[in-house]
Order: structure tokens, then C-alpha cells, then sequence
């Protein structure tokens, strides 16, 4: 079995977002980049699943600029075999990701592709099921429990009324949630041997895929500071003031 896991390079969670000042986006020079947490836990589970003996070959592969070779060298050092790299330049909506991914799926013959259940950057939650409709195969969202049983792979998903366990055939898309496992840390030394691990590089106007953003981003400005609270000085000044000032009762 071969599981191919789609990650992408964000700013770091950590790091304290800031705009522009001429609002065309966010500042990203000289900011700490790294995994897409969800991404993180995706790469971690195809890895225990090849430790366990039921797949042969983990394959990372990421959409980007040059600088995403960290990105995938970070997963090569947690357990990747090889890495990939199509590199484009700009803005990549989530269908031309869809695509160029469909591209490397048609390529690779992956039995499953494994990805994050969203991006901390555009919150799109939109690459897995577009992937999936394109190659008609079958979807697995939201997934925090994953059993591998010869062709069907098990799913457990979080959805809003609790937990709710899916059986799913091979080949299979997969999205995971944080809580599916812990990632685990690239040691010191699996970081130097992940130097010496293969990252093919395909440009993305080679795969035939139109990279254009369909959605033109007219402004981006930060949402509106909170106005200071105030002190009330009794339950009736309360009252009055939810209902005559916020209007809520």
C-alpha cells in the first residue's frame, strides 16, 4: 500500500498575524512559517500505519514556492520515504490544488491520499472533497480514528450530534482532525538523513492545470477592536441597560 499525504506551509500558529499596510494581505516576510497543524497529524498517521506493516511507501507532497522544500523536508525527517514539490508562484486556490493533486494521484497510484482537515491560513476546509470528486473516489472527513482492514478502511469522524464510525472503500481520501494522534518530533538525526531523501520538482504549468485565482481579494483589514466593558452597579442597572443600550431583552 502506498498512502500519499498532501501538507501545505502556513505561518506559524504561534505567530501574531499582521496586515498590510496597504491591506493587499498579511505580512510574510521574515515570519515563522511551518506545517499546517492538521497536515502534521496526517503525515504522523500514514507513518504509523507503515510501522505497523500495512503500507510499504509514505509519499509527501506540497503545492508552492522553492522555500516549501522545508515543509516537505520536515515531513521526509518524520518518516517520509520521498517528497514532492509541484511549484507555482502566488495565491493557489483550493480547486487548482484539487487539480494539480489529481494530477500527482493519476502519477503516483497512491491507495490513499491522507491531508489535513483544513488550512489554519484560508480555514477553506475544501481541497479533501474536491480531490475526491474529481478522482470519484471515495471521502473520509473529519477523521479522528483510522483502521486499516485489507480493502476498507474504517473511519471514526467528529460530527456535531457526537462520534460517527464509517467504513470507506480503498482507494480512499482521508482528512484528519488534530485529535487523531500526537505528531511526533523530527529528531537531530532523522533531520540529516531526511537531507539525503529524494524531492522530485514538477512545475505546475507542466501538468496542464490552470493555477489563475478565480476570486479576486479586494481588501484585507483586521476585524474591529472590542470596545472597553463598563461597570454596572446593581442587577437593575444591568437590566436596564441589556435592554435599552444592546437591546437583548
Amino acid at each position: 500500500m502506498k498512502i500519499l499525504v498532501a501538507i501545505k506551509r502556513v505561518i506559524d500558529y504561534n505567530v501574531q498575524i499582521r496586515v498590510k499596510e496597504d491591506g493587499s494581505g498579511v505580512v510574510t516576510d521574515n515570519v515563522k512559517m511551518s506545517t499546517n497543524p492538521p497536515d502534521d497529524n496526517a503525515i504522523e498517521e500514514a507513518v504509523k500505519i507503515k510501522e505497523s506493516g500495512k503500507a510499504k511507501e509514505v509519499v509527501a507532497v506540497s503545492v508552492g514556492d522553492e522555500k516549501v522544500q522545508e515543509t516537505v523536508r520536515k515531513a521526509l525527517a518524520v518518516g517520509a520515504d520521498r517528497g514532492i514539490l509541484v511549484k507555482t508562484e502566488g495565491i493557489i486556490e483550493p480547486l487548482a490544488v484539487s487539480k494539480i493533486l489529481q494530477k500527482v494521484v493519476d502519477k503516483e497510484k497512491p491507495d490513499l491520499v491522507f491531508m489535513g482537515k483544513q488550512a489554519i491560513d484560508d480555514d477553506c476546509n475544501q481541497t479533501g472533497q474536491m480531490l475526491a470528486a474529481l478522482l470519484n473516489w471515495p471521502q473520509a472527513t473529519f477523521a479522528s480514528k483510522i483502521e486499516v482492514k485489507d480493502k476498507i478502511l474504517q473511519v471514526t469522524r467528529e460530527i456535531d450530534e457526537g462520534l460517527e464510525t464509517i467504513e470507506v472503500n480503498i482507494p480512499a481520501i482521508v482528512t484528519c482532525d488534530l485529535r487523531l494522534n500526537e505528531p511526533r518530533y523530527a529528531s537531530l538525526p532523522n533531520i540529516m538523513k531526511a537531507k539525503k531523501k529524494p524531492i522530485e520538482q514538477i512545475n505546475a504549468s507542466d501538468l496542464g492545470v490552470d493555477t489563475r485565482p478565480r476570486i479576486e481579494q479586494i481588501k484585507v483589514e483586521e476585524p474591529p477592536k472590542r470596545k472597553a466593558g463598563i461597570k454596572v452597579a446593581s442587577v437593575e442597572e444591568l437590566v436596564q441597560k441589556l435592554k435599552n443600550e444592546a437591546k437583548v431583552i
